[in-house]
């Protein structure tokens, strides 16, 4: 850098490097959003309602574990009800861990770490307009139309593994 500026004096040029070095570094020292900040778009974004609207997909997956598990064996009527009660329990504590009691903490740390103050407020913004409450209404349905379409897309990858395990099935075991 003296060599470019070689008429400045050594303190001039010490400054000008470090008010080039501190603009340099001002993303780095963007403000971190507060609490309120991200609790605006928790809110704007709809997570606790999204958050409550999956513990019912969870609760009926560990609910379809433990049938497929008693279907699998067979238990005696002292089993089933051990079995029942470790339901019970097993959802009563995902409930628990799930809880939007829980989780927003979790959630407002996470948003500290990962974005900027200016990120937070954007992304507020954005999901309080009328833009973002339309994307939250047809993410649903969005989503519900990508898994239609991935399984129209797997069908003939399907079908080719049921023929491929058909053949294997029907080979002749060799000796």
């Amino acid at each position: 850098m003296t060599r470019f500026i070689p008429a400045l004096s050594t303190g001039l040029r010490r400054t000008v490097l470090l008010l080039a070095l501190a603009a340099a570094s001002a993303p780095a020292l963007a403000a971190a959003p507060t609490d309120a900040d991200i609790n605006r778009l928790l809110a704007a974004s709809r997570a606790q309602s999204m958050l409550d609207g999956m513990l019912p997909q969870l609760q009926t997956m560990q609910r379809q574990q433990f049938e497929d598990i008693a279907r699998q064996r067979q238990l005696t009527p002292q089993q089933t009800e051990q079995l029942q009660r470790m339901q019970q329990r097993t959802t009563a504590t995902l409930t628990q861990a799930l809880s939007w009691q829980q989780l927003r903490p979790m959630y407002v740390d996470l948003y500290k770490k990962s974005f900027s103050k200016e990120d937070v407020l954007a992304m507020a913004e954005f999901y309080e307009s009328s833009a973002g409450q339309s994307l939250l209404d047809k993410t649903p349905l969005l989503m519900q139309n990508v898994m239609i379409a991935i399984q129209e897309k797997m069908k003939p990858l399907m079908a080719d593994l049921e023929k491929d395990m058909q053949a294997i099935l029907n080979e002749p075991e060799k000796k």
